[in-house]
């Protein structure tokens, strides 16, 4: 096995989860040239990452059909020996056939899978991890592996938060891109109105993060409050999470960032459920969920922009004195 292709063009947390296949590959082919496909945006993820050898770019924000089939062209010529196709859908699917690869192998699921030379179900059910799931895609190559997602922050990325590790300190990352995903934000204060005033506290997010964390540190009288979303990277978010006391997440991609470092996660799950298969990997790691078992819950599998019932009891029925106790 000398060139080898993952294909997940999906969002970050999704591509996070797809780097169990890379420590793996790069395990059982130590020698291979392992290249991961992305869309454009995400590659910040896997600077200077010491087992991929290429990054290849689809970029879907304009021209998107043009630019896949001058990357198809690109994967063609390659000539890849396997190709591990984690997606879904047609046009990743007809990205790997047209490439030619001696092995193929994706979900059942992708309309192109029957001319894959191996392909798995792929079930939101009996609480299976997505990395087992990711990982049935190479199980007829490697039969122990090790369920391990690993992001790689660089010497830079780690001396860039260095002066925010001064004392004791947690981040919060207050954000999801699925509102019904996100701990409503008077929760929030509540939560970090009862933190010690000892203890600092970051907001991380993306730069369309800011305005979230704005409204929470206006509501809240605590001086070691502090916004650093859209001041960070991706890897540099990580790095900061690495040494925290703890991070409080939603059921989004800052979770994944903490499983990818080890790092001490509280997962805050509102209306979805751990067992979609996306729990915290971290070796300390606790879920928190409402109580009350409510009918509508979950919703679905990625949450919806506002609440189907017009009451959101998911999120506002979480008790945050269950963050204290983590």
């Amino acid at each position: 096995m000398n060139k080898i292709l993952i294909i997940q063009t999906a969002s970050i947390g999704d591509v996070i989860l797809a780097t169990v296949l890379i420590e793996n590959l790069h395990r059982e082919y130590p020698n291979a040239k392992i290249d991961f496909l992305l869309k454009d945006g995400n590659q910040p993820l896997f600077e200077e990452h010491p087992f991929l050898h290429k990054v290849l770019i689809w970029d879907k924000s304009k021209n998107k059909y043009k630019n896949l089939f001058k990357l198809s062209h690109q994967i063609r010529r390659i000539r890849y020996d396997l190709v591990v196709n984690v997606q879904r859908f047609l046009s990743t699917g007809l990205l790997t056939v047209f490439s030619k690869a001696k092995t193929t192998t994706g979900f059942k699921k992708n309309p192109c899978s029957f001319l894959f030379t191996h392909s798995f179900p792929h079930c939101i059910s009996d609480n299976i991890h997505e990395i087992d799931r990711n990982l049935s895609l190479i199980s007829f190559l490697i039969q122990n592996p090790k369920r391990i997602v690993k992001l790689y922050p660089t010497k830079k990325d780690i001396d860039c938060v260095e002066k925010y590790k001064n004392g004791q300190y947690i981040t919060i990352s207050p954000a999801s891109l699925w509102l019904t995903k996100q701990l409503p934000t008077e929760k929030w204060v509540e939560f970090i109105e009862k933190i010690p005033n000892n203890i600092s506290v970051y907001l991380l997010g993306s730069e369309k993060d800011k305005n979230l964390c704005g409204k929470i540190v206006k509501n809240v009288d605590n001086k070691n409050l502090f916004i650093l979303a859209g001041e960070l990277s991706l890897l540099q978010s990580a790095a900061l999470m690495q040494d925290a006391q703890m991070n409080f997440v939603n059921d989004s991609a800052p979770l994944h960032l903490c499983s990818a470092v080890d790092a001490a996660t509280t997962a805050i799950f509102c209306s979805t459920v751990p067992q979609f298969g996306f729990a915290p990997l971290s070796s300390n790691a606790a879920v928190v969920e409402c109580r009350e078992n409510l009918e509508c819950r979950p919703c679905g599998l990625h949450g919806y922009k506002t609440c189907p019932q017009k009451h959101f009891k998911c999120g506002y029925g979480i008790d945050v004195a269950e963050f204290l106790q983590q």
